[in-house]
């Protein structure tokens, strides 16, 4: 009997904890999260109100502003249409890349991107990005990126609070932090989204992809479980966007997803291509003893180089080995990290593996006179990223001549490349089997028909030109400088 008295006390006793904490977590939540919230407003917006000046603040997040590919083409030439358009106004820059100085980075910026910015720029130095590495997230990837992108904001928000916030680099959930806490109009320029519908199809479907590990698409429990997660995920980054006063696109294939997930007005601004001085590259006749096959791609996973050296494998079996051995695949682009260093080298040991040494080369952080000079060599252009969101690299392959295969989804099958006989612009493929049948395909097209493919393709790329995206960009974004 003692022991029952005992243990119904110790029964009441933890029932009252549990509901003193149930009511305190309660209260919190209720009482102490907006409290926070409006102490948080109060103290950055009164700040800015402090230190204001007559000069308009305008601030870019782009924490990887060094890396030197196509989402940084955008930041630089955007950045340089509102210097030349608003010239009193101060523009900055949340960068990570405490590593380089502002001259070596606009250095960079001139020497790979082909853009000069004025120096009316300032940089703000963020240590915390590496929160929104996916390597620090092993699981829940999206959500600990998303999550980490506020932390980070939190200090890019504190060293310098804004009139006007945009986000080009799809960190969408630095915008209502800015937008609520730091009282700032705010905009975003979206390569990719975050999650897409079709990422939650092939979660649906259990397909194993690079994001879908082999382990979870095996698992009914695991996938409905992932499933579950992605919807969730889903709604917050919908309610994210919402804190977008101005939103723009690089693509159709983006644009779809975001009116189904955002449901709110989005423009679309194809990015900027260099693409007048490319047409000016000579093409000469085709000679079939010296083919290079350019790639001009990040080092990224998605980008998926791997099946390139796949294609060049099989395009091995189905030409002569003498043809064969005038054929080298060129792999162009940047490594923004250690990750994609070890990227690189995996490649090169899978060139090895494949016995494709002697037909591949690697041309990591080239200049723009360097890639000049890689485009005026090459034959043919390949791409095969799926659901690649728009292809500033496709348009810069068409544009400098080249006959050029893409992966048959995203920006290249929606915007970019047409594929039908009679106004064909280039070749859509999906398999490392395709892949090598269009290459072979394509060195023994006549003369003829390579001109002709060559001159509608230079002559549709005049839509991706650098002046074009200004006066777009300056168009949507104007709302924001009223």
């Amino acid at each position: 009997m003692k022991h029952f008295f005992i243990f119904t006390a110790c029964t009441v006793y933890s029932l009252k904890m549990v509901l003193a904490l149930s009511i305190f977590m309660f209260t919190l939540l209720i009482v102490g999260l907006p409290v926070a919230f409006f102490l948080l407003r109060w103290k950055y917006t009164s700040e800015k109100q402090k230190n204001r000046n007559d000069k308009l603040k305008v601030a870019f997040f782009h924490p990887y502003c060094n890396a030197g590919g196509g989402g940084e083409k955008v930041l630089w030439v955007a950045l340089q249409a509102l210097q030349e358009q608003y010239p009193l106004a101060e523009f900055y820059i949340y960068t990570g890349d405490i590593e380089a100085n502002p001259l070596e980075i606009l250095f960079k910026v001139e020497k790979t991107l082909n853009v000069n910015i004025s120096k009316n720029i300032r940089f703000i130095y963020v240590h915390r990005r590496k929160w929104i590495e996916a390597h620090m997230y092993p699981y829940f990837t999206l959500l600990g990126q998303s999550l980490g992108s506020v932390y980070l904001g939190f200090e890019a928000l504190s060293k310098c609070n804004p009139d006007i916030f945009i986000d080009t680099t799809g960190c969408s959930f630095t915008l209502p932090l800015f937008k609520y806490i730091g009282g700032c109009k705010t905009g975003c320029y979206v390569h990719y989204p975050t999650i897409t519908t079709d990422m939650l199809k092939r979660v649906q479907n259990r397909t194993a992809m690079y994001n879908n590990r082999p382990i979870i698409a095996r698992s009914p429990v695991l996938s409905m479980g992932k499933l579950t997660y992605y919807r969730i995920f889903a709604w917050m980054y919908s309610w994210a966007g919402q804190c977008s006063d101005s939103t723009i696109v690089n693509s159709t294939f983006t644009q779809r997803h975001l009116n189904t997930l955002w449901n709110r007005p989005i423009q679309l601004v194809y990015p900027p291509c260099d693409v007048e001085h490319l047409k000016r590259i000579p093409r000469g006749k085709t000679q079939l003893d010296k083919i290079r096959i350019l790639s001009l791609a990040q080092f990224r996973p998605e980008k998926d180089h791997p099946l390139q050296l796949q294609a060049l494998y099989e395009l091995r079996e189905i030409i002569s080995e003498e043809l064969f051995s005038n054929i080298t695949l060129v792999l162009c682009g940047s490594c923004r990290n250690s990750d994609d260093a070890i990227r690189v080298k995996d490649l090169k040991d899978l060139s090895k593996h494949l016995s494709l040494e002697n037909n591949v080369e690697f041309k990591v952080n080239i200049t723009y006179d360097e890639l000049l000079s890689e485009f005026e060599k090459a034959y043919i252009g390949i791409h095969t990223m799926l659901d690649e969101h728009f292809g500033i690299g496709v348009v810069e392959l068409m544009a400098a001549g080249l006959i050029t295969i893409a992966h048959k989804s995203g920006g290249p099958l929606l915007d970019i490349i047409e594929s039908s006989e009679g106004s064909r612009l280039g070749f859509l493929a999906i398999t490392a089997d395709e892949y090598a049948h269009t290459i072979r395909r394509i060195l023994y097209l006549s003369e003829d028909e390579v001109n002709s493919i060559r001159e509608r393709a230079r002559a549709s790329v005049d839509r991706f030109s650098t002046p074009k995206f200004k006066e777009e960009f300056l168009r949507v974004i104007e709302p924001l400088f009223k």
